[in-house]
Order: structure tokens, then sequence, then C-alpha cells
């Protein structure tokens, strides 16, 4: 009898709760599927995706009060004004954008300009070189 009325709350806070995030999480797929059909036509889709994802490494504007006065503070600058604020915020995101197509030619280079090694391999390279360098 306990394991029935167990199974039945089980089975109501699913409903209650499962199942609304499991339609969200659907709804967000279908969102994201339509989008990915949209961008296989959209020029500037690369652009939008730069932006959105140097968007997501750039944290929010936060608000202070100080007694009674409002600041707000990006990237341990304060600024008096909200729109100063998000100017400097959005300056960084297309900072952060401008500098993945700057690198991106020498990511998409092949063997004979990059050098064989990866990533992991140059940059363990380059930091074991250093460590052997003594410092007077």
């Amino acid at each position: 009898m306990l394991w029935a009325c167990l199974f039945v709350l089980a089975g109501m806070a699913f409903y209650k709760f499962g199942l609304p995030a499991l339609k969200r999480m659907d709804e967000a797929n279908v969102r994201r599927a339509a989008q990915d059909e949209n961008d296989i036509v959209d020029s500037q889709a690369h652009i939008r995706h730069a932006m959105e994802m140097a968007d997501e490494q750039v944290e929010d504007v936060q608000e202070i009060r100080r007694g009674g006065a409002v600041q707000y503070l990006f990237e341990a600058a304060l600024y008096p004004s909200r729109d100063e604020a998000e100017e400097a915020r959005a300056e960084r995101v297309g900072t952060i954008a401008r500098r993945f197509y700057q690198e991106l030619p020498a990511a998409l280079a092949g063997s004979k300009t990059r050098g064989r090694m990866s990533a992991r391999e140059r940059s363990s390279h380059k930091w074991g070189s250093r460590k052997n360098q003594t410092y007077n």
C-alpha cells in the first residue's frame, strides 16, 4: 500500500514539474531547428553566431546601490548610468568577436602554416622551454 502511494505521488510530481520542463526543452529544440534552417540561407548568420558566443563570454552589467545613489558595475569599473555601462559592455563584446575573426585564418590554416604540433603541444613546448630558464 505504501509503495502504491509513493508511486502515485511520484507520478503527480512528474506531471507537475517534469512534464513542463520537458515541454520547454522540446520547444527550445524546435526553435533551434527552425533557426538552423534559416541560417542556411542567411549570409550574415556567422556574424550573429560570433556575436552570440562573445556575448555569452562577457559578464552582465550589475546595479549597485550606495545609499540613495545607483551606480553600474562592469569589469571592475563603475559607471554613473546604465547606458554608459551597456555601451562599454557592447564594445567588449565587439572586441571579442573581432578577435575571433582575426584569429580565424590561423586556426583554419593547414599544418604547413601552423606546424604539425597541436595547440596543446605548442603550449606545453612553449611553457616547457620557459621552465628551464633561470631568472637573476
